[in-house]
């Protein structure tokens, strides 16, 4: 059996974010690292999208780059100016490709293409079972997704964020190419929060994804119906379909860091890293995985990662909000997008305002709604 110093199970995106930032560093090269996943890493599996003011270390695998976004509801459709943010968007397979690229070149890291079956841990060591080895480890970090811990208790909500989309190919030219559509919620609601998500590459190319936060998948037809229904809305008559992609997304304030100890880490969607709010990931990794890596370099008790912020308790009462009245999500963004200034509001996402600024964005929300939340989640945590 051979030994690690660090294990990663599961190689998504937080595990190699972290791995790549840990070569990075330079900090780390004498560790021995193992990646395990029962993928390969080698097919345009997904998309992300992230907002950012300035270049990132993801630069190279950024494919396109968007200054403006549109919001609509059935109502009235806003044109966002995004200054100082630009809105990227990140192909799986180009991410891939970027990170081991670099790992491939290390003699410390080692990446098995093998799936997990369980993880044992004692007081001196971590034991690490795949369908055909052992390994073991000093300390573990966890990214594959336990469901039930989340789906088997009552205290915090549990949705999800979950898709289907079509990149596609159109003989008209339909799609503005400098503006993304970031909610389009015009399309029918059905008792849910349902919004179309389109990414125009040219004026003949996009991704359209048709969005839900809700807690029930739908059937497949039901996702590609809606989008077909669109396209012609759009007055695309004549089009190919490129690829495929759909995803779930779990939008939960469970706690699930309460399971971390002192030699196991849960980081990932496994460690609450997604926005419990949006089930953005993609840059709530990166800041996670940075303070991470920095982590590392001071600390060995993985206990001592995570902190609670405000920004969990904001995304709790939305969560609750919609967990109740799933149908009302399409309310509270309009109210927050219709007025509210978008830089602002992105900022907020991030996680980066201070309270007076959170007050601001606060106050273009329905008042009521996160009044009742408040003491509803306020009933239930005491409890």
């Amino acid at each position: 059996m051979k030994h690690y110093d660090y294990i990663f199970t599961g190689a998504g995106l937080s595990t190699l974010m972290t791995v790549y930032k840990m070569v990075q560093s330079g900090k780390f090269k004498n560790t021995s690292i193992l990646l395990l996943d029962e993928d390969t890493k080698k097919t345009n599996d997904r998309t992300w999208c992230f907002w950012k003011t300035n270049d990132s270390v993801w630069e190279q695998s950024i494919s396109k780059k968007w200054d403006s976004a549109l919001f609509a509801n059935e109502n009235f459709r806003r044109d966002l100016d995004l200054q100082p943010y630009h809105y990227n968007m990140v192909k799986g397979l180009d991410f891939y490709n970027q990170v081991f690229d670099l790992l491939s070149k290390q003699e410390n890291i080692t990446f098995v293409n093998q799936k997990v079956l369980e993880i044992e841990e004692s007081e001196t060591i971590i034991l690490v079972q795949t369908e055909s080895e052992s390994f073991s480890c000093s300390k573990l970090f966890n990214s594959i997704y336990n469901k039930h811990k989340a789906d088997n208790q009552t205290k915090y909500p549990v949705l999800q964020q979950h898709f289907i989309g079509w990149f596609i190919k159109s003989e008209q030219a339909v799609f503005n190419s400098e503006q993304a559509t970031f909610m389009d919620f015009s399309v029918e609601q059905k008792g849910n929060t349902r919004f179309m998500y389109v990414l125009p590459i040219s004026k003949t190319e996009a991704l359209l994804e048709y969005t839900l936060f809700s807690h029930q998948h739908l059937k497949t037809e039901e996702y590609e119906n809606e989008i077909q229904q669109y396209i012609e809305k759009l007055g695309i008559t004549n089009y190919e379909i490129v690829e495929k992609e759909q995803g779930s997304i779990p939008m939960t304030c469970y706690p699930f860091w309460k399971s971390n100890t002192k030699n196991v880490l849960n980081i990932g969607t496994s460690g609450g890293w997604t926005k419990a709010s949006t089930g953005y990931t993609f840059k709530n990794s990166d800041k996670k995985s940075s303070e991470l890596v920095a982590f590392l370099q001071r600390e060995t008790d993985f206990t001592k990662f995570h902190k609670k912020t405000k920004f969990w308790f904001y995304d709790l009462l939305l969560l609750d909000i919609l967990d109740r009245k799933n149908e009302l999500g399409s309310h509270i963004f309009s109210s927050m997008f219709k007025k509210g200034n978008p830089s602002l509001i992105f900022k907020f996402l991030d996680e980066e305002t201070s309270f007076i600024e959170d007050i601001k964005v606060i106050l273009k929300c329905p008042k009521m709604l996160f009044i009742k939340a408040l003491f509803h989640v306020a009933l239930k945590t005491m409890k």
